[in-house]
């Protein structure tokens, strides 16, 4: 009897198959149905879309066009400024400090781009810089959002879990820098941002690895109770300075702990709605796996073995095999551990490949969900067994924004 994966090889094969690989397919009965289980959980708070994990700006008008989507996080400025000049959003937070001087200029020189595109910052050097580029008496006044680091750290800050990123942890520190903020000419504070990394970036169920995932839950417990009281006193300290229209937080992890916090206004999340192998490793909400890419097989080295073109297709982080693109149609592949995801050639084992014949295709899930689009210009959209469009990804439109 064939099963869910058996039927959905079959229609991807067959919707595909006037295309050669390599190129990317997105299911989109499976993108929606992320999309909608994202907005279910984030319990009636806005989402606003990670643009990192879709990097197309067809997929991220599509989602911004549902139900419970609302504004985009993107990566970079002059990304940020591409979305909104190409009628994407009005509504762009950049989630990253940014030195980019051409683009701050760009910023500073129209009031409408000002008013669209909020900048993120943690320290008053970033301020500086931006001064540099365009003094405050020359240019509209921007708008800012404090970037909170939501690290946990247990044992009188001896032990750090979580993601580096700002240097402003303390309820203190965010009112003092929030302070300085509302004391410079130039510059409006309008958002709180802060990315519970170690909660909503890290799998609380890593397969076949029992003791780790309950270390795993046993931090995420006592981090998000921390986190709560912590972000809460922050956002109050900051408030004192500020008048915020937005604090943001979570990740797909986390939509639904993350929308509990009476603090946050607005969830964060994006990779769920391509659900990557990273995201097989959750309890609370896995999503369905919606983007693929497809590899020709070109060799039959020895009995039991198939070898595709390319496939090294590697995800950003720690170098480990988490980072890894996983064989997933024909069920039952698997890599060759002496050669792993190649440059140019990928062999893979496993019983369906005596099955496969040169030519046949091997579908493949990305590590991680947006950089899939960095390797291929478009994307191929699925409705059922036929592709109904096939749109661009940002290097297809020209751009390499990081």
């Amino acid at each position: 009897m064939a099963t869910e994966r058996d039927l959905l090889r079959d229609r991807l094969d067959q919707a595909t198959a006037h295309l050669d690989p390599p190129f990317v397919a997105v299911d989109l009965a499976a993108f929606d149905a992320n999309a909608a289980a994202l907005a279910d959980r984030a319990a009636g708070k806005p989402i606003r879309v990670a643009s990192k994990s879709v990097r197309s700006r067809d997929l991220l008008s599509r989602v911004l066009a549902r139900p419970g989507w609302q504004g985009v996080l993107a990566f970079t400025l002059p990304e940020a400024i591409h979305l909104v000049r190409t009628g994407v959003s009005d509504d762009v937070v950049v989630a990253y400090p940014t030195a980019d001087r051409a683009a701050l200029a760009e910023l500073a020189a129209d009031p409408a781009l000002a008013d669209t595109v909020t900048l993120m910052v943690d320290a008053p050097a970033q301020l500086d810089l931006i001064d540099v580029v365009r003094a405050p008496g020359q240019r509209p006044e921007l708008r800012l959002c404090l970037d909170l680091d939501a690290s946990w750290r247990p044992l009188r800050g001896r032990l750090h879990v979580g993601v580096r990123r700002s240097p402003l942890h303390s309820a203190t520190a965010a009112g003092a820098f929030a302070a300085t903020v509302a004391g410079r000419r130039g510059f409006r504070l309008v958002g709180v941002m802060a990315y519970e990394a170690q909660i909503a970036g890290l799998g609380d169920a890593p397969p076949g690895q029992t003791l780790r995932a309950t270390a795993i839950r046993a931090m995420q417990r006592r981090s998000y109770r921390e986190l709560l009281a912590r972000r809460g006193a922050a956002v109050a300290a900051v408030r004192a300075h500020a008048d915020l229209e937005f604090v943001n937080g979570g990740g797909t992890g986390s939509v639904a702990a993350t929308s509990a916090d009476q603090s946050v206004t607005e969830i964060t999340a994006g990779s769920g709605l391509y659900g990557p192998t990273l995201f097989d490793a959750y309890r609370a909400w896995r999503p369905v796996p919606a983007a693929f890419f497809a590899c020709a097989v070109v060799r039959r080295p020895a009995p039991g073995l198939a070898t595709v073109l390319g496939g090294g297709w590697i995800a950003s982080g720690p170098a480990d095999p988490s980072r890894l693109p996983r064989p997933w149609l024909p069920a039952g592949l698997r890599l060759v551990g002496t050669e792993g995801a190649g440059e140019v050639q990928t062999p893979l084992a496993g019983a369906p490949a005596d099955l496969l014949r040169v030519g046949d295709r091997v579908w493949f899930r990305h590590a991680k969900a947006g950089e899939v689009g960095e390797r291929v210009n478009e994307l191929h959209l699925v409705d059922g067994d036929a592709v109904v469009a096939t749109v661009p990804t940002y290097r297809g439109d020209g751009h390499a924004f990081l």
